[in-house]
């Protein structure tokens, strides 16, 4: 996601939830291990302990987990890995892998089948729909099968899935007899949410597979990829080599999903970005200004006329989301695990400035 532009060299940043390096604990235990000899491709004793904390956390002992270095590079060797060659993953047609990996999917040669979503999400309903629909045609075998159902806890625009919902879309995929995954990129400030229901443990009984996202929630780079059950993707790893994502300094992941497991600070941390992104969405209500998705999680999106986009953009680093068709610009705005109460303050400040006068 790129940021809009805007003058003045300190800006606040709120344009995502990437901008900076990593949890101070994260970056302790990086020192700690730096010139430690370990064993490379994450068959170190830091991984294996990673590995553990994240089992126990998710409440899935035989739970198969993978480190990779981002986001997209997960999905693209997940969805590879569950799919057969002449199947594709259905998603959301506001969805990650449908808008905003240029293709990745498609390049591993599947086919993103795309669906309306309400409130951004997947319905069971919309999913059992179209996997009728393929079964009834007559042309299927000269059409792409559905094989996975891909959703991200949080949605693209910042929305919860319930466990009802998730629960409730487990269900079609076994009457249909394909599988689930989820994208767990913002997973820390879905788990921190206050609305949430959905926990690891959750997450472990109802999927396939589905990522601990790192990148996003405090480490330098990484995701944690989990298969709850063993077997579900036989010779993984030799399937990661062959997408060329393998990292041979394992270590350095895993050693951050090892602090980041430690004490339940991953469950802990969207807490605040959290709390500061339902005050930066209030402040915006009380301004005039037009929430376009409620905030649930740490993004807040909102429509603005040119002039407040000018004068917000002149202190504040926020994401272009897409150009409205009344003439505002909708953008989003994102907190979190280094966010600062002073720099939501500030913000907070800057946003009563864009109130009608």
């Amino acid at each position: 996601m790129g940021t809009t532009q805007g003058e003045g060299p300190q800006r606040l940043p709120f344009a995502s939830d990437y901008e900076r390096g990593a949890l101070p604990q994260v970056l302790e235990r990086l020192q700690e291990v730096n010139l430690e000899p370990n064993p490379g491709y994450g068959a170190d004793a830091h991984s294996e302990r990673a590995r553990a904390l994240i089992r126990e956390a998710a409440g899935a002992p035989e739970a198969e987990v993978s480190f990779l270095a981002g986001g997209t590079q997960a999905n693209a060797v997940v969805i590879d890995a569950l799919l057969a060659p002449w199947q594709g993953v259905v998603a959301a047609d506001s969805g990650h892998v449908s808008v905003h990996e240029a293709g990745a999917i498609e390049a591993m040669g599947h086919k993103v089948i795309e669906l309306g979503g309400e409130d951004s999400k997947l319905t069971a309903e919309a999913v059992d729909a179209a996997c009728q629909a393929w079964e009834q045609d007559e042309n299927r075998e000269h059409m792409v099968m559905p094989g996975l159902v891909y959703v991200s806890q949080p949605t693209e625009y910042g929305r919860l899935y319930s466990l009802a919902e998730l629960e409730a879309l487990r269900a079609v995929c076994d009457a249909r007899g394909i599988g689930l995954y989820v994208d767990g990129a913002r997973l820390a400030y879905a788990l921190a949410a206050p609305g949430n229901d959905v926990g690891l443990a959750d997450l472990a009984r109802l999927t396939d597979a589905f990522y601990v996202g790192g990148t996003k929630c405090g480490t330098l780079l990484g995701e944690a990829v989990v298969f709850p059950r063993p077997g579900t993707c036989p010779h993984f790893l030799t399937l990661v080599k062959r997408r060329g994502a393998l990292l041979a300094k394992g270590f350095l992941v895993g050693a951050q999903f090892e602090a980041l497991f430690e004490d339940g600070l991953y469950q802990r941390l969207g807490a605040r970005a959290d709390a500061q992104a339902a005050r930066v969405a209030r402040a915006f209500e009380e301004a005039g200004c037009e929430l376009l998705e409620p905030q649930q999680t740490n993004q807040v999106i909102v429509a603005l006329e040119k002039d407040q986009l000018q004068r917000l953009e002149a202190r504040v680093e926020a994401g272009f989301w897409s150009h409205l068709a009344d003439g505002r610009t909708a953008v989003r705005l994102a907190t979190s695990w280094s966010s600062t109460d002073e720099e939501a303050d500030v913000l907070v400040d800057v946003i009563r400035t864009l109130a009608s006068k």
